[in-house]
């Protein structure tokens, strides 16, 4: 139940319209992009202004509340699910580029802003914003911060943390802080960097500083079509063994090329097993010598069909196809799950042979999508909800998919975040020590535990990671199924 004495101090300065508590207009903020979990928040804030979410900041510390902030809700990890009771606070409406600098290549955004967004408003000085994850025409950049979103292009220019220079934050107790600047060059600790990624658990972000790359001169564009997927998988090792920095580097299996097709007409061989994206970009003199290269590297790597973008609306059509393939594989199943571990390049082909086998061998289709250049798979279990027990055959496979990654030297995670999808598999990752360290750094921010309580750390003894069965914090009654 909702703290009666919190909401009536956030009626004194918030309209009716903007502290939802019905249970109609809660039931939108239940869940995220991972829909199998549900929980009723016990109020929704719509802010307005940066004021706003630290004075809500502020009443829920003085009341001992938990609060979870969202934007645009596309975790993928159960990342802004709410806390039962809790307080959402939605920054949506938080969405101004505060400032462009086109000389200095910095902008200052709020966290509701858009992710593309960035990118148009630069794009007349010749700049944009080089993290572009797949939801990038919905996600929003203070969900990135959280997250430390990558996206295809990541290969070369990193995640979010390696864009961003500074960060204006509300702490969990309502104190608001500056970390870095916005300068390239920072002194002393890297607390921006430590912000990013932390999922919530340090606070929210109220304005972020991001730098802004120039856009590139040329693009050259690959696709290459494969017979295996696990000959698609070596051939990105092939690539990278040859010394070619590529911007990207994407991997679709036939189901998820199906998919896309059906959504987008990207213009896909329909019959291939696998697909293989490699864009090169840069200064045109550059682009052009590395283009003859790549290609050499790519025709020896054994696939039976290789297309070069012709032009823009070419290349447009390809990436269209690879950034619509989660929304598309819906087509495919009334449900499924994505799952986000990183193996090392190198043995790609072995995890994708080995995603195969535990396909078959769990009855469950699974569809890959990846960045392959940094070994970060997208694994996406397909199931039906309405079929007894399926829904755990899925998370029993996502489970085993991520001990896989474990096993071949990687991580639970690459850029969605561990939120409470993957709290369970912290220990096979990280060891007492590590995982007690984190936890009192959190303690030492946040001693009362209000911001995004339940996400990332994991509480007392893990379950079995081979089958998890009933998910921990379904068993302690903080989610429920869908």
């Amino acid at each position: 139940m909702p703290n009666s004495a919190l909401i009536d101090a956030l009626a004194t300065f918030l309209p009716v319209h903007r502290l939802l508590r019905q249970a109609a207009e809660l039931a939108p903020y239940e869940s995220d992009a991972l829909t199998a979990f549900r929980s009723r928040p016990g109020a929704v804030v719509l802010a307005e202004t940066q004021e706003e979410v630290v004075r809500v900041v502020e009443l829920c510390h003085r009341h001992s509340v938990p609060f979870v902030a969202r934007g645009s809700g596309t975790s993928l990890s159960g990342g802004s699910l709410p806390v039962a009771g809790g307080v959402v606070i939605a920054l949506n409406r938080l969405n101004r580029i505060v400032h462009l600098d086109p000389q200095r290549r910095i902008a200052v955004v709020e966290p509701g802003v858009i992710n593309l967004d960035v990118t148009k408003a630069a794009a007349p000085h010749g700049l944009y914003y080089a993290p572009d994850p797949s939801s990038q025409l919905i996600c929003t950049i203070g969900g990135n911060v959280a997250f430390n979103s990558g996206g295809a292009h990541c290969l070369k220019y990193g995640m979010t943390a390696n864009h961003v220079l500074g960060i204006k934050a509300v702490l969990p107790d309502g104190a608001v802080v500056q970390l870095g600047g916005d300068s390239l060059e920072s002194v002393g600790p890297d607390l921006a960097g430590f912000f990013v990624g932390s999922e919530g658990l340090f606070g929210i972000a109220l304005e972020i500083t991001v730098r802004l790359l120039p856009r590139p001169e040329l693009y050259r564009t690959v696709l290459a079509a494969y017979h295996s997927l696990a000959a698609a998988g070596d051939a990105v090792a092939q690539v990278v063994a040859s010394g070619l920095l590529p911007g990207a580097m994407e991997i679709m299996d036939n189901l998820a090329i199906q998919a896309a097709e059906a959504a987008v007409h990207a213009g896909y061989p329909r019959d291939a097993a696998a697909l293989l994206i490699v864009e090169l970009e840069g200064e045109r003199v550059q682009v052009e010598a590395e283009f003859a290269h790549l290609l050499q590297v790519v025709e020896a790597s054994g696939p039976y069909e290789v297309r070069v973008a012709k032009d823009d609306a070419d290349r447009a059509r390809i990436w269209k196809g690879r950034k619509s393939a989660f929304s598309a594989v819906g087509r495919l199943s009334p449900d499924y799950i994505v799952q986000d571990g990183v193996v090392p390049r190198s043995r790609l082909g072995e995890a994708l042979a080995a995603i195969q086998r535990l396909s078959a061998q769990h009855g469950l289709r699974v569809a890959n999508v990846f960045h392959a250049g940094d070994g970060n798979l997208h694994p996406l279990i397909l199931y039906s909800g309405r079929t007894p027990g399926e829904l755990e055959r899925a998370e029993t496979l996502a489970g085993e998919i991520l001990n896989l990654c474990i096993e071949l030297g990687g991580s639970i995670t690459g850029e969605h975040g561990v939120g409470v999808e993957k709290r369970a598999y912290m220990p096979a990752m990280f060891n007492p020590v590590d995982l007690a360290v984190m936890n009192e750094l959190r303690l030492a921010i946040d001693p009362k535990e209000l911001a995004n309580r339940g996400k990332m750390l994991p509480d007392g003894d893990a379950p079995s990671l081979t089958h998890p069965g009933i998910h921990p914090l379904e068993q302690q009654g903080v989610i429920s199924r869908a």
